[in-house]
C-alpha cells in the first residue's frame, strides 16, 4: 500500500513573512504536489508571548496570494484539526503523562532561582549550561508530595546518558550525535502549554506528516525529536532540513536588521510568481539551464536530491532581474493593468503608449515613478548632460543640432513615431553627420535625464508636438 505523502508548514504567528519561512512553505507545498500528496498548515503559537495580533489572517493571505493552498489548515478544516497548537493544550498534557508513565519523562520542580544559580556556576568553571537533573532523582512520593503541595512544575524529556543517537536527512546525510550532549529538556511548561520541541513531534505523528521540511538550524535538535518518537514506538518521518539563506556578508536574513520580508517585496511592486520563482532557486536547482519558471512548471521540475547542502546567497539583482523576465512575459494589457497606478501624476500622456514602451524595459513597478517623472515636468538640468563621448557630443554641437532640429519638427503635420523618425533621418543625412550627434541631445532635451524608457522618436511621441518643440526651445536657450 502506497503512503500518501503529507508534508507540512507550521510558522509561528510572528507578523510578516520572511524569505527563508516562505522558502520552506515552497519546498513543503513543491514535494506534496510533485508526488499528488497533500499540503498542510499548522499555526505554532506554543510562544504566546511573541504572537502579533492579525498575524494569523497575514500568513493565510500571503500562501493564497502566492497561490501555496493549504489542503488543511485553520482556515480550511480538515480529519486532524485542530490546526492551531493553542487549541490543542489537552493533546499535548495527555501525551506528556503518557512519557511520564512510561519513565521517559518526569516533572521537574527546580525554581528560576534554582536554575539561575546553576547556569551561574556553569559560567564560572565555564562549561555549557546543561540541566543537572536534580528532579530526575526524585522518588515517586516526592514527586507525589510537591504535586500534593501544589507546586508548579514542567516536564522534561529523559535522555540516555550513554551511546549515540542517529538519522537520515535527505539533504545532509546519516547525522549523529553522543546522547551524553543531549539536555533533558522542557517538554510541557508549567502553565501547561508545549515548549516547540514536544508539540512538532506530537502534532507530525498525529496529523500524518511523512516529510518534515524545516531549516538546517533543526538539525542539532532532530535526535531529540527521534528519541520521542521512539519513546511512543512511532516511526520517524523523513527528514529534509533546508540551507540557511545568507546576505552576502554571511549573516542570515534578518527582518530585526531591516532585511526585505515577502511583502515588502510585493509592496514594491516585484510579482508574486517572480518571488516565488527567485526564492526556489535559493538552495535549489533544476540541473537545466533554465531559470524562468511558473509555479506549475517548479512542480514538475522539483526534486529534493537536487536541493543544496551550501548556504544560499540572497542577491538582490538576480531578483530583479527575474521580475524583469517575468513582466515581459506578461501580456501588455496585464502589464498595463499593473502599472497603471505607477501613473498616478503622469497627465496629458498617451498611458497606453507610455506602457507598449515600459513593457519591456521595467523591472520593478515602484521604479516606474522615477523613470517617468520627467513626463510630467522637464527637470532642472546641468548642460553638461549634452556631452556624450560615444555619440561625439558637446554642449557647443548639441546646440547646433537642436537649432537644426526645431524647424524641422515644426514642418511636421502628422506627429508619430514613424514620421518624427522619418524626418529626423532625413536631416541626419542631409547634414551629414553620426546619427547619434542628432539623437543625443534631443534625447536630452526632451527628458532632461541621462538615462529614459525609451529614445528620442519615442519620448517626442509621447510629449506631444506643442511640448517637444517647447522643450528644444528651453534647450537652446540652456545651450545658448
Amino acid at each position: 500500500m502506497t503512503t500518501t505523502i503529507r508534508t507540512r508548514f507550521a510558522p509561528s504567528p510572528t507578523g510578516y513573512m520572511h524569505i527563508g519561512n516562505l522558502r520552506t512553505a515552497l519546498y513543503a507545498y513543491l514535494i506534496a504536489k510533485k508526488n499528488n500528496g497533500q499540503f498542510i498548515l499548522r499555526i505554532e503559537d506554543t510562544d504566546q508571548t511573541r504572537q502579533v495580533e492579525g498575524a494569523i489572517d497575514f500568513i493565510y493571505n500571503t500562501l493564497n496570494l502566492v497561490e501555496l493552498v493549504p489542503d488543511e489548515g485553520p482556515n480550511i478544516g480538515g480529519d486532524y484539526g485542530p490546526y492551531i497548537q493553542s487549541q490543542r493544550r489537552d493533546i499535548y498534557q495527555k501525551h506528556a503523562q503518557q512519557l511520564v508513565d512510561k519513565s521517559k519523562a518526569y516533572p521537574c520542580f527546580c525554581t528560576k532561582e534554582r536554575l539561575d544559580e546553576h547556569r551561574a556556576y556553569c559560567q564560572k568553571i565555564k562549561v555549557p549550561y546543561m540541566y543537572d537533573q536534580h528532579c530526575r532523582k526524585l522518588s515517586a512520593n516526592d514527586i507525589a508530595e510537591n504535586i500534593k503541595k501544589g507546586l508548579p512544575y514542567v516536564i522534561r524529556q529523559k535522555m540516555p546518558g550513554t551511546g549515540t543517537t542517529s538519522f537520515q536527512d535527505e539533504v545532509y546525510g546519516t547525522i549523529t550525535v553522543e546522547n551524553h550532549t543531549l539536555e533533558d529538556h522542557v517538554l510541557l511548561k508549567s502553565d501547561g502549554l508545549p515548549t516547540y520541541n514536544f508539540a512538532n513531534v506530537i502534532d507530525d505523528y498525529l496529523m500524518k506528516i511523512t516529510h518534515v521540511i524545516r531549516g538546517s538550524e533543526y538539525l542539532s535538535s532532530s535526535p531529540k525529536y527521534n528519541l520521542l518518537y521512539d519513546a511512543f514506538g512511532w516511526q520517524i518521518p523523513t527528514y529534509i532540513h533546508l540551507p540557511p539563506v545568507l546576505k552576502e556578508a554571511g549573516k542570515k536574513l534578518s527582518k530585526r536588521e531591516g532585511d526585505a520580508s515577502f511583502e515588502d517585496f510585493y509592496n514594491q511592486g516585484f510579482l508574486k510568481a517572480a518571488i516565488i520563482n527567485y526564492i526556489a532557486l535559493l538552495g535549489w536547482n533544476p540541473g537545466t539551464e533554465q531559470e524562468i519558471f511558473t509555479l506549475e512548471e517548479l512542480i514538475k521540475a522539483f526534486s529534493v536530491q537536487r536541493i543544496q547542502k551550501a548556504p544560499a546567497i540572497f542577491d538582490l539583482s538576480k531578483l530583479k532581474w527575474i521580475n524583469g523576465q517575468h513582466i515581459r512575459n506578461l501580456s501588455l494589457e496585464k502589464f498595463h493593468s499593473l502599472a497603471l497606478p505607477y501613473y498616478e501624476k503622469t497627465k496629458n500622456i498617451d498611458l497606453t503608449k507610455l506602457s507598449n514602451l515600459l513593457h519591456t524595459r521595467t523591472e520593478i513597478f515602484a521604479h516606474i515613478p522615477e523613470m517617468i517623472d520627467f513626463l510630467n515636468q522637464l527637470p532642472d538640468y546641468d548642460i553638461e548632460l549634452y556631452t556624450h563621448k560615444k555619440m561625439k557630443t558637446n554642449p557647443e554641437n548639441s546646440l547646433i543640432a537642436l537649432q537644426e532640429i526645431k524647424p524641422v519638427l515644426e514642418t511636421l503635420n502628422s506627429w508619430d513615431h514613424d514620421s518624427i523618425k522619418t524626418t529626423l533621418f532625413k536631416l541626419i543625412e542631409k547634414l551629414e553627420i553620426k546619427t547619434g550627434k542628432i539623437l543625443w541631445p534631443l534625447r536630452t532635451a526632451l527628458s532632461g535625464k541621462q538615462f529614459t524608457p525609451g529614445g528620442a522618436f519615442e519620448l517626442a511621441e509621447l510629449l506631444g508636438k506643442d511640448e517637444s518643440l517647447k522643450r528644444i526651445e528651453i534647450g537652446i536657450e540652456k545651450l545658448g
